[in-house]
């Protein structure tokens, strides 16, 4: 499983997955840190990356253009940083990936996750 893991989201995720044996790369060694997040969601289906995100906006993306692709893992809570929620996108990210290799938007809290199989209807 590849991530890509938006700007609004610390760099330190990298390493965190990495020890997870996720592959992960930040959107600040790839591209510019101001990129519109179509360019952000054009590299993710040309690289295979699932993206890792706090923004709201590629969920909308992905409903906008019946997009299948990329799948869309979103964090929906106050405290964004590994130390505080590492080990439950860690959990999620495996448990869903078979989901996320296909084509999901998967959103998680910390009480919940919930999975939507793309393209959304």
């Amino acid at each position: 499983m590849k991530v890509l893991i938006d700007m609004n989201l610390s760099p330190a995720w990298v390493g965190y997955l990495q020890t997870q044996g996720i592959e992960a790369q930040h959107w600040s060694k790839i591209g510019q840190s101001n990129a519109a997040d179509t360019v952000i969601f054009d590299w993710a289906i040309a690289h295979q990356a699932i993206i890792f995100t706090n923004d709201l906006d590629f969920g909308a993306i992905l409903a906008i253009t019946q997009a299948s692709l990329p799948s869309v893992f979103q964090l929906k809570t106050q405290d964004l940083l590994p130390q505080s929620v590492g080990k439950i996108v860690a959990q999620n990210l495996k448990r869903f990936e078979a989901e996320l290799q296909s084509g999901a938007l998967v959103t998680i809290d910390l009480e919940r996750a919930r999975v939507r199989i793309l393209p959304i209807a």
